[in-house]
């Protein structure tokens, strides 16, 4: 998801149904050391860097790699903003550490295998799989560099600032006019006047302003090519030697491109993702993790939101939601139970299908079942309404089941938060 700045950029006042639309955009997202590997092909300057999975690892690369460095930058691998400022669950106060060569070892270890609070993680924190040892550089300036696809100009918007670093979102509220923001058309790409302009808001103070405008042009060129949804660099440093380079980087990528993007693709890091999300994806479901009590499960986008709503109209608060799509088998509403059973915060479900495409006889099935399978502790809600209606509550009447049903999507609504209250 876009991030700091870009989040002041684009903020808008959001329902729940909102944030789940909001919440519902697939964007792949890549560690750092991956989107250093990426840039470099494309012509983009970065450190050098090694990731290490072990403390045995960050030895060797010390010894082979960084033999005449006397400090080394040492980064944690988590997918999400401030690490920096962030804490270990063990104590470790923050997740970027500049330190001396013979240090590193020890860091990394304290940092590899542990939890990473940050304040973009939440309380949960995500787990340290991975540090990234980067040579230090000299640098002489920190500046803001990103590139979103923007709804106002129907196309990529590059925006740069001349400062950079951890506070670039409190930069933003207090001087908004040292933000710079180029559009760039679709049809014409990236030209040298449009570069020219953002190495003008960057303002380097004394990089060679061709060779800023050739990192710019292949900034956005990798931008292009690879489907980005997302390429923020912060800082994007000027070095003693006058160079440019990306220091740190965060990307994401359009899902809807993963059939010619097999290779990026590829290095998606599930560890760094919700297990749950993770489960209903293998099982072909949409499954997003809110913060109530009411689990949801639907079939439809459109009746999602108005689920979640409902519930929230009622002094409910939506757990999660879960979209079975249009032709879910019984398997399917079986492995969705299963996902929403697991969630200990959920008290209630609600279940509410509207039978087009999908038949009221195959979820009612798949939910008795389920309901066996799972051995259900908390009220389950069953609205139905559609192709083999009939059927379908036939099946959970006869099934000897506790569960409640409703006539209508108001009634379920009530029924659900009556329930887990």
């Amino acid at each position: 998801m876009v991030r700091g700045l870009l989040n002041k950029l684009v903020s808008r006042s959001l329902s729940v149904a909102g944030r789940w639309q909001h919440n519902q955009l697939r964007r792949l997202n890549i560690h750092e050391y991956q989107g250093a590997e990426l840039m470099s092909k494309y012509g983009v300057n970065v450190p050098r860097g090694v990731a290490v999975s072990s403390v045995e690892e960050a030895r060797k690369v010390i010894k082979d790699v960084f033999p005449n460095e006397s400090e080394i930058v040492v980064k944690s691998q988590v997918l999400a903003g401030g690490r920096g400022l962030g804490t270990f669950k063990n104590g470790l106060k923050g997740g970027v550490h500049i330190v001396k060569a013979d240090q590193v070892a020890d860091i990394a270890g304290k940092m590899l295998g542990q939890i990473l609070v940050t304040k973009q993680t939440g309380a949960q924190g995500k787990p340290v799989n991975k540090v990234y040892l980067c040579q230090k550089l000299a640098l002489v300036n920190e500046m803001y560099f990103s590139i979103i696809l923007d709804r106002k100009s129907a196309g990529p918007l590059v925006i740069a600032c001349s400062k950079g670093g951890t506070s670039i979102e409190d930069l933003a509220e207090k001087f908004p006019d040292m933000i710079i923001k180029v559009p760039i058309d679709v049809f014409k790409g990236i030209t040298d006047e449009d570069a020219a302009k953002v190495v003008d808001g960057l303002a380097p103070k004394g990089a060679d302003k061709n060779k800023s405008i050739e990192q710019v042009k292949n900034l956005y060129n990798l931008f292009r090519k690879t489907d980005c949804t997302l390429l923020e660099i912060n800082p994007l440093a000027e070095t003693a030697d006058n160079q440019l380079v990306a220091a740190d980087a965060k990307m994401n990528f359009d899902d809807n491109a993963a059939y010619r993007q097999k290779e990026i693709f590829a290095l998606r890091d599930t560890t760094q993702e919700d297990p749950r999300e993770v489960a209903a994806a293998k099982a072909d479901l949409n499954y997003i993790g809110l913060d109530g009590e009411i689990g949801c499960m639907v079939n439809g986008a459109g009746l999602a939101m108005a689920t979640m709503d409902i519930i929230k109209l009622h002094g409910g608060t939506p757990a999660n939601f879960l979209d079975v799509g249009g032709n879910a088998s019984e398997g399917q509403v079986v492995e969705a139970f299963k996902i929403l059973t697991a969630d200990d915060k959920v008290k209630a479900i609600l279940v509410n299908i509207f039978g087009g495409i999908m038949k009221c006889d195959v979820i009612a099935s798949g939910i008795v079942n389920a309901a066996k399978q799972v051995q259900l502790k908390v009220p389950v809600v069953v609205r139905l309404e559609g192709t083999n209606v009939d059927q379908g509550k036939r099946i959970l009447k006869e099934s000897g089941m506790k569960l409640i049903t409703a006539e209508d999507l108001d009634d379920a609504a009530q029924k659900a938060v009556k329930a887990y209250k």
